[in-house]
């Protein structure tokens, strides 16, 4: 059975989305604070992390940064804020993907399945496969990172994504295909989530992000792997 974690500390949000999530038949267990909500997302490997952004003491960006750097697992934040910023710096931390209240529960259920589908195919990669060019080096079959023999830790969409643009290298990959395969055909969410995760890549795997020599914007297409 599916584990979700959920981490809020307003029983008036966490009762009732944890009704709807066993009517799905999701294994739910919920933190009511943030630190609660770390210690038992290391301890007991849930498959998602639904994560709240505002709560007292430890607040969800904070979780959100301690857990990715331990832990790939999915993270669906929710926030009652609007501003874009905010938004952003959720992906920037680690986030997979967010919801800003109020929201239905269809529109829940609908972003977990998605993540979870992502998850399944990131599973199903054909193994013994190395793609070397230039610094970095990819395999497939242990699902590593190197940039000049030092190993890089990178979320599943980073890895993904990372995997799609050097499979091509040479080539321009454009943002409706690289939805497609990373994201998902049902993705949901805000389409600057690729830009986001583009800047977030460079700054793993570039000398010098801001002048990258590996991955390339092709303006109004999408983006293009070279060998630096």
């Amino acid at each position: 059975m599916t584990k979700i974690l959920l981490i809020d500390d307003d029983p008036l949000i966490t009762e009732p989305l944890s009704r709807t999530l066993r009517d799905y038949k999701y294994e739910v267990e919920v933190a009511g604070d943030g630190r609660k909500g770390l210690t038992r997302a290391l301890e007991n490997r849930p498959d998602i992390v639904v994560l709240d952004v505002m709560m007292p003491d430890m607040d969800g960006w904070e979780v959100c940064r301690s857990l990715r750097k331990q832990s790939g697992v999915p993270i669906l934040m929710l926030t009652a804020l609007g501003e874009e910023i905010d938004r952003i710096l959720g992906l920037e931390l680690g986030a997979d993907d967010y919801l800003t209240k109020p929201f239905s529960s269809r529109e829940l259920i609908a972003r977990i399945k998605a993540m979870l589908r992502r998850v399944q195919l990131d599973r199903q990669i054909e193994p013994e496969t190395v793609l070397s060019i230039g610094p970095v080096q990819l395999n497939l079959d242990k699902r590593e990172v190197h940039k000049d023999g030092e190993l890089l830790i990178l979320r599943h969409k980073e890895f993904e994504l990372l995997n799609l643009l050097m499979s091509r290298a040479g080539q321009v990959v454009n943002r409706a295909d690289i939805f497609d395969l990373v994201w998902g055909t049902d993705w949901l969410g805000d389409t600057r989530t690729l830009d986001v995760h583009i800047r977030w890549l460079r700054s793993k795997i570039e000398e010098n992000p801001k002048q990258p020599r590996l991955i390339h914007t092709v303006r109004g297409v999408g983006y293009k792997f070279v060998a630096g």
